[in-house]
């Protein structure tokens, strides 16, 4: 997904180089609590838009979730290509176990 590389390059920039205005500098001017708040109020407004049953509600509020979850892997020094490894293994492991399964046998 390129757009989530892009906000991920722009929240780097923003730590990097803070903006004067920029809502992304402010949030790493205030430093993680502020980011974790931001990020847990998100989360509630994607359950809320998905009990409205509302799809662009629940994908712009989805959209504010990425972009606070970016900011908080920024802040924490965490990459996108580490994020995608972890689910890379996780998803062999999960692939590897469905093999390793017995089927039931039938009586």
């Amino acid at each position: 997904m390129n757009e989530l590389n892009e906000l991920y390059e722009t929240a780097l920039e923003r730590k990097e180089h803070p903006e004067k205005g920029s809502y992304t500098s402010y949030l790493y001017e205030k430093g993680l609590d502020k980011i974790l708040k931001k990020f847990g109020e998100e989360s509630t407004e994607v359950i809320i838009a998905a009990l409205h049953d509302d799809k662009e509600e629940l994908i712009g509020e989805v959209n504010d979730l990425l972009y606070h979850l970016v900011v908080l892997l920024a802040e924490k020094g965490v990459t996108l290509e580490e994020v995608g490894e972890c689910m890379r293994r996780r998803s062999l492991k999960q692939h590897n176990l469905k093999a390793e399964r017995k089927p039931i046998e039938q009586y």
